[in-house]
């Protein structure tokens, strides 16, 4: 059963709610004040360059494989995929920040900008810069560039018999991860995260890439990882015997993988 595109609403809605919402208060003590005294510098990756390349990537590897398997279905579960996968990592991550409030590493020159810090803790800075400075836990990482793992993953049959001892496919499909860890990485960089945030942060990411994924996709050690759940094409493949009921367009798998994986089938693959 799949997730329609309009039940991904209520999702982003509750995820908008969270994201305006005011944090909670949370008292800081003398003896930890050195953790939240950290100079303000710009992002090292600022959101505005962040955003695009991710969105830019993500569409340029769907449309190439579209490109190939002219499968307008896979397209479209891709892009359910990672929406609902976004979705659920924008109202999970942004209720815990409203509901936790920790600071980040440089919310006391949010709160003082001039340098005079206030043993009573009334802040004199703006208010969206301090309100913002006590949303640090957990960061907003991984979902995005792990959901695309996994589809490479999966495209490239890495851990299938057909993907078996090709190193450049798994290099190929790990290169997101890899991405977003550096990405995470920066954020202690710039003080923006402490290295608890991005820990967790990356995990709950990850996890919920992964059921966003396995709404649409079966597992990745399938034969047919590379087709959506309910697609004409993996029923053939599934069920040859019953190959003449179905009216499908068997040329867009083939089409897909000799361009993209060569002309070797899974039966007559070296590991079988």
């Amino acid at each position: 059963m799949f997730v329609k595109s309009h039940t991904n609403l209520p999702i982003i809605e509750a995820g908008l709610f969270f994201e305006f919402q005011d944090p909670f208060v949370r008292k800081i003590h003398p003896e930890e004040m050195w953790l939240y005294r950290n100079p303000r510098t710009e992002s090292y990756v600022p959101l505005t360059t962040l955003y695009p390349s991710v969105f830019c990537l993500v569409g340029a590897v769907f449309l190439t494989f579209y490109y190939h398997s002219r499968n307008f279905r896979e397209l479209k579960c891709a892009v359910l995929g990672i929406t609902l996968a976004d979705t659920l990592n924008g109202v999970v991550t942004h209720s815990i920040k409203a509901a936790v409030g920790r600071p980040r590493p440089d919310y006391l020159w949010r709160c003082f900008p001039d340098g005079n810090f206030r043993e009573d803790m009334v802040c004199t800075g703006d208010y969206r810069d301090i309100r913002d400075g006590r949303k640090s836990f957990p960061s907003v990482a991984f979902a995005t560039l792990g959901y695309l793992s996994l589809y490479l993953f999966a495209k490239l049959h890495v851990f299938t018999r057909r993907g078996r001892g090709q190193s450049w496919r798994l290099l190929v499909a790990g290169s997101p991860l890899l991405m977003a860890a550096m990405v995470a990485i920066s954020r202690t960089c710039d003080y923006h995260h402490h290295w608890q945030d991005i820990s967790v942060g990356s995990m709950i990411g990850a996890v919920l890439a992964y059921v966003g994924y396995r709404q649409y996709y079966p597992a990745l050690n399938s034969q047919l990882c590379h087709l959506p759940y309910g697609s004409g094409d993996a029923l053939v493949l599934a069920c040859p015997s019953r190959k003449g009921t179905f009216k499908h367009e068997s040329s867009s798998v083939d089409s897909e993988q000799d361009a993209l994986l060569g002309d070797d089938k899974v039966g007559d693959s070296k590991w079988t």
